[in-house]
């Protein structure tokens, strides 16, 4: 346990727990064994910077990863994008403290019989309150020249990858794998989408209502001809009606003065 306090006169202190990171070889590359050091119950206060000065003292610091939680010793790669998939983690994390030499893993487990460590000193203060508010705030307004050039780059590369796929494609075409199938593709201006098998049996199941449908209502010709036959005979048998009822109108119609 490795004893820290925010500022010089603050009373309380809080406990940083770390040992030394210990996986098999070559299992986390990012963190490599015997020169990481692992630290648990980080303040969300405590920066990579603030970790880094802390433990400077004990070696030359290579590298500072805060994540939310432990990891699985798998390689994540890291964010670089300025102003997009950014994460702000809240509450207390963990840190991996990558050293250029072993012994400071070692140096640093020996800080816990020392005094408290300061996070925030004059030389380095840590900004909190509204000048972390206003803070905060700066770094959220966007550059658009910033923005476009890292669009534009983005988009080069994507286009870079297209092309190299499709030149691979390309390449590919009509060759036979290994046991003689040949991949066919569909081109054109409205390439085919993948469907998937739910997609699929929605639209069997669409044309096969369409077709019991259309067989239902003329499934022989005769049932067509007798369909427009009944409908003539309908409208005739309507039009007679509405002619007697016409009539009885008139009919009816006189003249009452009084």
């Amino acid at each position: 346990a490795l004893t820290v306090k925010f500022a010089e006169r603050q009373r309380s202190a809080h406990c940083l727990l770390v040992k030394e990171h210990q996986v098999r070889e070559g299992a986390d590359t990012a963190h490599p064994p015997r020169r990481t050091l692992f630290v648990l119950n980080v303040p969300p206060y405590c920066g990579p910077d603030s970790l880094s000065r802390l433990f400077s003292c004990c070696g030359d610091v290579q590298s500072v990863d805060i994540c939310g939680k432990r990891g699985l010793g798998e390689k994540k790669d890291k964010l670089t994008s300025k102003f997009f998939e950014q994460k702000t983690l809240k509450g207390f994390q963990v840190a991996y403290v990558v050293f250029r030499k072993p012994a400071a893993v070692q140096a640093a487990k020996a800080l816990s019989q020392k005094g408290p460590l300061l996070i925030s000193t004059e030389n380095h203060p840590v900004k909190t309150g509204i000048r972390k508010w206003i803070a905060s705030y700066a770094a959220s307004i966007v550059d658009p020249k910033e923005l476009k050039a890292e669009v534009d780059a983005y988009m080069q590369d994507y286009d870079k990858k297209v092309a190299e796929e499709e030149a691979k494609a390309a390449k590919e075409e009509g060759v036979p794998d290994e046991d003689g199938w040949v991949k066919v593709t569909r081109k054109g201006r409205k390439p085919g989408l993948p469907r998937t098998e739910a997609a699929n049996l929605r639209l069997l199941e669409k044309e096969k209502q369409k077709r019991a449908r259309k067989e239902l209502l003329n499934f022989y010709a005769w049932q067509h001809r007798e369909a427009k036959r009944e409908h003539i005979a309908q409208l005739r048998k309507k039009f007679e009606e509405d002619k007697q009822r016409i009539a009885l109108m008139r009919a009816q119609r006189k003249f009452r003065p009084y």
